[in-house]
């Protein structure tokens, strides 16, 4: 525990832990907005042609190499 020697000491602790209080809650705030975000019917969607797309070209490049390697 921190021994204060006078008011000042007190006043610039208690600003920098307010200040540090409306950071965590600006922080807050973003997280739940990314949230809301990543969470939206149109970034689900995004997501899931994106990650289909992904797949269907690795597995084309994986057919190209099986085929490659077959007709040796």
């Amino acid at each position: 525990m921190r021994t204060y020697s006078n008011f000042e000491e007190v006043e610039r602790d208690l600003k920098y832990l307010k200040l540090q209080q409306e950071v965590h809650k600006e922080t807050m705030k973003l997280n739940l907005n990314e949230v809301k975000e990543s969470l939206s019917p149109i970034s689900i969607v995004t997501n899931i042609i994106g990650s289909i797309a992904k797949k269907a070209v690795i597995l084309k490049a994986v057919n190209k190499m099986v085929g490659l390697k077959g007709g040796k």
